[in-house]
């Protein structure tokens, strides 16, 4: 977008521009003065377990689907509405997706949902002081890693340079979200076997994430 775009349709008085300016520049100010960092966990356990759901309704929407669709088949349904004057191929009949084990994930979100109110308690308690700025050193330094947590160096499959596993665009969608990315799209291009596969790779991810949070809510606990 050039100057002419900007001033004639994106923000013509410049008061989004400020707003964005002015809410980033404060949340760096919050950070850069905070003895430890304002991080709260609760809503990212909130949003997995979330994604956790959604997933095992895709599943489960897409064999229905599948199961309804066959059984049309099967019984004529398609054949019968066909119009000679304008004859369509009827769909072939497909199988049904199999189960995938959800477990490692929902027992994976349980874990960060215990881990992330741990660390709320904790946090909502401390009382940061001189006397303790090596433990706030430390926790502050586990907090600047959460992130990196979910991410995993073999990237995702068919895309390696996309690393994070919560999030990444679609493979076909653009610039559009897919959350849990390697599951959800497993699911929905039918390629069953690597879905289950980044059950456990997504998992993993959340499990380093629950550690991290555990261990700073322990050297937390310390100084309240």
């Amino acid at each position: 977008d050039d100057f002419y775009h900007f001033t004639h349709f994106a923000d013509t008085n410049f008061m989004y521009g400020r707003a964005l300016a002015q809410t980033a520049g404060t949340a760096v100010l919050r950070f850069a003065d905070a003895d430890l960092l304002p991080y709260d966990f609760t809503d990212l356990s909130d949003t997995v377990r979330t994604y956790v759901k959604e997933l095992q309704n895709l599943l489960t929407q897409e064999q229905d689907r599948i199961k309804e669709k066959d059984r049309e088949i099967d019984e004529g349904v398609f054949a019968a509405v066909n119009d000679p004057r304008r004859p369509l191929l009827a769909p072939k009949v497909e199988e049904v997706p199999p189960a995938i084990n959800f477990a490692p994930l929902e027992n994976a979100a349980a874990a960060l949902t215990k881990a992330a109110e741990r660390y709320k308690k904790a946090a909502d308690t401390a009382r940061p002081s001189a006397a303790n700025a090596g433990t706030l050193a430390m926790v502050n330094a586990r907090l600047i890693q959460s992130e990196r947590q979910l991410t995993d160096p073999a990237g995702l499959p068919r895309r390696p340079w996309y690393r994070h596993l919560l999030y990444a665009p679609g493979f076909y969608t653009g610039y559009a979200v897919k959350t849990m990315p390697g599951v959800r799209e497993g699911i929905e291009e039918k390629h069953y076997a690597e879905a289950e596969a980044e059950v456990l790779r997504v998992a993993r991810a959340l499990d380093r994430e629950t550690a991290l949070i555990n261990a700073a809510a322990g050297d937390l606990e310390q100084i309240r």
